[in-house]
């Protein structure tokens, strides 16, 4: 057993050179905040971002030189991702702790949220930080829109069959077909396009009159449909604050989020000028279903509720359709932007229901967004619908599942309610954990680890109480952030490789 115990460590030695180089290019990423201590004089910041830097940078130096590179394994691969992410996780939490003296827990926890861009905050008076580190938090989110392994497959040239094995650890959810045959030009093709909708979002923010700084920090987090703001009113700030054009930047967020919640094959169609494919595409019709049935749902319990109260003229009917429309956008997307709180009057019992479902389903598969996904729920729906038709049709009869006209292989079945049975248990085992170590009610217990593990960011509870809330639910929505962004399989391979299971 020994041995054999040894020798399954020496085998996988080589993750160690992955994660090496993984920490170096963490490290100059760090040093990017720099821009903002020089620009806005925030020259005591700068140990902030050189320590953890130089740390991250000489360790995985360290790292790529003691341990040999080789071609990982599928199990190798996980491992990495899994162990990527976390230790990605805490380095990216260290600015937090020197700069903003937070302790270890909400530091990571921060990091994490960004990283994965849930977007759910343990951070108070954002308004009042210095701006190196609200850019850091901004950029986390960036870099984790598409995956920190993917980028880093892309920036590092390690083509063919590793960055193939990489991609597919960390976005195994995208297994429909690529944009181009090769790995290496898919990241390229998918990077493209993400830089693309950050330029465009960074220019329509500007145009509605956001500060350059907002303006680039929001560009990072509104494609990512992670959903850091600045702010502590996130986009309600500037209709609060008259300024600039807030109808216009909340719009232009609504357009920017639901390209991020689409799968980024469509954009690449779209691009090649297959315009019908957003509409006609099987996950893009469930995806525009879903919304528009939310939307509907939403304004018509709250004018029923409120038509009671008050009579409602023109501008409150465009009002109610531009705040219910942004928060079905952000909540369907995963980026959890605000302009009401989903806590208020505003929305009532109905509409919470409807925004907890949305929180739970979430965007496309190979898109930036969180949840079980549009394409399972479909898939998923078409299924139950099936078994329906078999107590009608003849025994014999064959009735497969088909998606856009190709047969839905049984394995792929089980894989989907695999995980989407996976994704529920740790919902409510989280939920489970929140109520028991916390004072909050079923309902919000169930928000917030729901919010965690979809990579969200709103609750139905305060900030305020988040941040306060045991260290324990804490680390339990780590876990939740990590395993709704990597989809539950590379930790599971982590955990039981732990435990000498694998």
């Amino acid at each position: 057993m020994f041995k054999k115990i040894l020798f399954n460590l020496k085998e996988r030695l080589y993750i160690f050179n992955y994660l090496g180089a993984l920490l170096v290019i963490t490290g100059l990423f760090m040093l990017l905040p720099l821009i903002p201590i020089f620009i806005f004089d925030e020259e005591q910041s700068l140990l902030t971002f050189i320590l953890p830097s130089l740390f991250s940078i000489i360790t995985g130096l360290f790292l790529q030189r003691g341990f040999p590179l080789k071609k990982p394994s599928i199990r190798g691969a996980m491992v990495i991702t899994a162990l990527g992410w976390i230790i990605v996780g805490v380095i990216g939490g260290i600015p937090y702790m020197i700069g903003l003296k937070k302790a270890f827990i909400d530091a990571f926890f921060e990091s994490v949220s960004g990283f994965t861009t849930t977007g759910i905050t343990v951070f108070e008076h954002l308004d009042s930080m210095p701006r190196c580190i609200l850019f850091w938090r901004g950029f986390t989110q960036w870099l984790g829109g598409l995956g920190i392994l993917s980028f880093f497959t892309a920036v590092s040239f390690r083509g063919g069959s590793i960055a193939a094995a990489l991609f597919s650890a960390e976005g195994h959810k995208i297994t429909v077909s690529r944009p181009a045959p090769g790995i290496f030009h898919t990241l390229l093709i998918l990077w493209s396009i993400y830089v693309f909708f950050s330029v465009l979002s960074f220019l329509l923010f500007l145009f509605g009159g956001m500060s350059t700084f907002d303006a680039i920090t929001h560009s990072f987090t509104c494609i990512s449909t992670g959903g850091f703001s600045t702010h502590d009113l996130s986009l309600a700030w500037w209709e609060k604050n008259h300024v600039g054009h807030p109808f216009f930047i909340e719009y232009s967020a609504i357009a920017i989020m639901l390209a991020g919640g689409t799968n980024f094959l469509i954009h690449y169609k779209v691009l090649r000028g297959k315009l019908t494919s957003i509409f006609t595409d099987f996950e893009m019709k469930w995806y525009w279903t879903l919304t528009l049935i939310a939307l509907f749902l939403i304004m018509f319990d709250h004018l029923v509720s409120f038509s009671r109260v008050e009579p409602l003229d023109l501008p409150d009917l465009s009002r109610i359709f531009r705040i219910s429309l942004f928060q079905v956008s952000s909540l369907i997307t995963s980026t959890g932007y605000l302009t009401v709180d989903i806590n208020s009057p505003f929305f009532p019992a109905l509409s919470k229901q409807i925004l907890l479902a949305l929180m739970i389903i979430g965007g496309c598969i190979g898109s930036t967004a969180g949840g079980i996904k549009a394409m399972r729920a479909g898939i998923l729906f078409k299924l139950f619908w099936q078994e329906l038709k078999r107590l009608i049709f003849p025994r014999r009869a064959v009735l497969p599942l088909v998606i856009s006209g190709k047969v839905i292989e049984y394995h792929e079945i089980y894989r989907i309610s695999a995980l989407v049975w996976g994704w529920l248990v740790i919902v409510m085992a989280g939920a489970f954990v929140t109520a028991f170590f916390s004072d909050l009610n079923p309902w919000q217990a169930l928000s917030g680890m729901a919010s965690a593990m979809g990579n969200m960011g709103p609750f139905y509870f305060s900030v305020h109480k988040m941040a306060n809330l045991n260290w324990v639910i804490k680390l339990t929505y780590i876990f939740g952030m990590l395993a709704g962004r990597l989809e539950i399989l590379p930790l599971a391979v982590l955990a039981a490789i732990t435990m000498r299971r694998l």
